[in-house]
């Protein structure tokens, strides 16, 4: 008996150039927001803390909404689910601030 073994067939599909433009852009994107977060962070006085440190989430935050929106989808999805992921979150970095203000001001009591 002879043992026919089927070869598999790979097909190799020419590069989708439209993709890759893409991914370089918000590669690009990425890039430009993390070298503005270094140049925030080497030129501010340290006189400034506060105003580096509010830059610095502020620039979070859009480098990590762009994220979510490129890379998980997000800004392919319907309106109302992106709303429904993002109202949350805001509610609770509003939650954050207001406990760390709150334990700010409770260290600071004189007892």
């Amino acid at each position: 008996m002879a043992n026919h073994h089927a070869e598999p067939q790979i097909t190799v599909l020419p590069p989708d150039t439209a993709k890759i433009k893409k991914l370089w852009m918000t590669a690009l994107i990425l890039l430009v927001i993390t070298v503005f977060e270094f140049i925030v962070a080497f030129t501010i006085p340290h006189e400034y803390k506060d105003l580096r440190v509010w830059i610095f989430i502020g620039m979070t935050i859009v480098k990590a909404g762009y994220i979510v929106g490129e890379f998980m989808h997000l800004k392919y999805e319907t309106k109302f689910l992106m709303w429904s992921i993002l109202v949350p979150i805001i509610f609770i970095v509003w939650m954050l601030v207001a406990f760390i203000y709150e334990g700010i001001a409770i260290s600071d009591a004189k007892f």
